[in-house]
């Protein structure tokens, strides 16, 4: 159970609004809402380096 000791564990206010919209999508995805928040946060990390790359690249050009 080593992950579980590496995992931070933070306190997040949702407007309810925002909280309902995950909780239905979570639910489309078959996540729990937890779940899907820290897939659609990895998600962005994934693109936004992905996306450092890509202009590094550029401008060695």
């Amino acid at each position: 159970m080593e992950t579980a000791e590496k995992d931070k564990k933070i306190l997040l206010r949702l407007p309810s609004s925002l909280w309902e919209e995950l909780a239905a999508w979570a639910a489309d995805d078959i996540r729990s809402i937890n779940g899907q928040i820290e897939f659609l946060l990895t998600e962005c990390v994934r693109q936004r380096k992905k996306r450092k790359q890509y202009l590094d690249s550029e401008k060695k050009e």
